[in-house]
């Protein structure tokens, strides 16, 4: 693909999808695009005409986040059409209905909240476009675990011959994090499972790439629930047993009087976690943003 279409998808999806002309063929095509394509106006189909896209790179959907916009879905509809293209002409031995490009939470949350039709927004594209899209718009959106994103990244450096400073531009990233995300796929099928469930972070990842024995350590760091810190320096040890942080249990009588102490005060739990060169870390949690709101004023004054 020419560097011209990175640079539009770089302006962002709603300019991307603006620019792309009319499906009548009415407005002039956009350079990049093959002349082909375009928007059609807002209409309303059958939600069996709606089909996911096999090679959507979001793969992780949680039910929670599905009821809830399930709920939403009930009480005010669909506000933003599903972006659909067609899936073939039926009169040529073609299937019948449309696969989506953007919007598949949507869609999952319409079939919960048992709606018959949805509003759709046909995009004419073809198939190397429509996963162009398809990934932009997911990782603009921060919709993908960090595997789903790197898997991404990687498919349209294959595909579409990006650089990673040219992806980079295109998301709205820095380089730096295109690299470090691609990196992660390195990494063994046991974390790149324990990444895209949420047992670890990102930081997780890319501290365990330079661990000796990365499924050992990230084992410990999900049953220990250990920073990302404290991941680092624990892969940094050449040999022996990592050591985990003390438990509470474990933490002597001035820690846990101090964080007593800190805890009246604030009103809120304190965890310290005091370790043996001296260091440590101090953990606040707080219930909603209006308490949080509190420790930052505390904290400034």
């Amino acid at each position: 693909m020419a560097t011209e279409p990175r640079k539009r998808l770089g302006r962002g999806l709603d300019a991307l999808f603006a620019s792309i002309p009319a499906e009548n063929g009415s407005s002039p095509a956009v350079a990049g695009m093959g002349g082909a394509g375009g928007i059609a106006a807002r209409q309303t189909v059958s939600l069996d005409l709606i089909h996911r896209n096999p090679r959507n790179p979001r793969t992780e959907f949680r039910a929670d986040e599905l009821e809830d916009l399930a709920a939403s879905i009930r009480a005010h509809g669909i506000v933003q059409p599903i972006v659909v293209r067609r899936r073939g002409e039926p009169e040529r031995g073609g299937a019948e209905g449309y696969e989506i490009i953007a919007g598949e939470r949507r869609w999952r949350a319409a079939q919960i909240a048992g709606l018959h039709d949805i509003p759709i927004t046909v995009l004419d594209v073809s198939d190397k476009q429509a996963l162009e899209l398809a990934i932009v718009e997911n990782v603009q959106r921060s919709d993908l675990n960090p595997i789903e994103e790197a898997r991404g990244y990687e498919a349209l450096i294959q595909e579409f011959s990006y650089t990673q400073a040219d992806l980079g531009t295109t998301i709205g990233k820095s380089r730096a994090h295109v690299a470090n995300t691609l990196r992660l796929l390195r990494l063994p099928d046991t974390i790149l499972g324990m990444l895209e469930s949420g047992e670890l972070t990102a930081g997780h990842g890319r501290a365990l790439l330079t661990a000796k024995d990365p499924e050992r350590l990230a084992r410990l760091a999900v049953e220990k629930s250990l920073s990302v810190r404290e991941t680092e320096r624990l892969a940094q040890k050449p040999e022996g047993e990592p050591r985990a942080p003390a438990s509470r249990s474990e933490k002597n009588a001035d820690i846990r009087a101090f964080e007593k102490d800190l805890s009246g005060g604030l009103g809120l739990l304190v965890d310290i976690r005091h370790r043996a060169d001296g260091g440590g870390e101090l953990r606040i949690s707080y219930r909603d943003l209006e308490q949080l709101e509190s420790v930052a004023k505390r904290l400034k004054s």
